[in-house]
């Protein structure tokens, strides 16, 4: 399969038989999807002028129950621990969220029960791209991946420390870094490599990698 960053936490991901949009934001949008994914709902996850761009009529968007109030057309929700399969494709949604970044005192960027990650299980591969979170223990429990996009820019997600530690201890295969903001992915990479034998891959805007 085919991984292409478009920027923040979005990804175009081409399989053999299926096109994939997660939480479209950035970059360009060329291509009508078969599944479009939305980790929650913020705008820079779920933008409403970017999916008129690729959804048909076929197409199938998966996103949290707040993402279905807010659009006139049919939104799939998966809670974390449920999955659904589109022919070859299987999405599993697992738990992402804030337990130590903090809008206001006791106020969360993201609470727990506000968005989700996502498992996508295709051609023998898992991919997990985590959404919004800090490095929480359900991850931990998470095994047998392949590749793990993770948010590392701090503020609202893990910074880059703590994404490296939340990808040591998932030891996935491969990783690359994503919602960067303005850090450097590097000493993520750095972090990484340093303590352990997963590849890191950092990509440009508009890159992609092929798993």
């Amino acid at each position: 399969m085919k991984l292409k960053w478009l920027g923040h936490a979005s990804w175009k991901i081409t399989t053999d038989d299926k096109v994939i949009y997660v939480d479209p934001y950035q970059g360009e949008y060329d291509e009508e999807a078969d599944i479009i994914l939305a980790s929650h709902s913020h705008q820079d996850h779920f933008d409403p002028k970017k999916v008129k761009l690729i959804r048909g009529e076929k197409t199938v968007v998966i996103a949290p129950s707040d993402v279905a109030s807010k659009v006139n057309y049919p939104v799939k929700s998966l809670k974390p621990n449920e999955e659904a399969t589109f022919g070859k494709v299987t999405i599993k949604a697992v738990e992402a969220y804030n337990y130590k970044r903090f809008r206001s005192p006791g106020n969360p960027f993201h609470p727990k029960g506000f968005g989700v990650g996502y498992l996508i299980k295709t051609e023998g591969k898992v991919v997990y791209h985590a959404g919004d979170t800090d490095f929480i223990p359900e991850m931990k429990d998470l095994k047998g991946l392949d590749l793990v996009l993770v948010p590392s820019g701090g503020t609202y997600t893990m910074d880059n420390a703590e994404a490296a530690q939340a990808v040591i201890a998932m030891h996935p295969k491969i990783t690359i870094p994503m919602h960067i903001w303005d850090t450097n992915p590097g000493e993520f990479k750095r972090m990484v490599e340093s303590e352990s034998d997963i590849k890191v891959s950092v990509l440009r805007p508009g890159e992609t990698f092929e798993l």
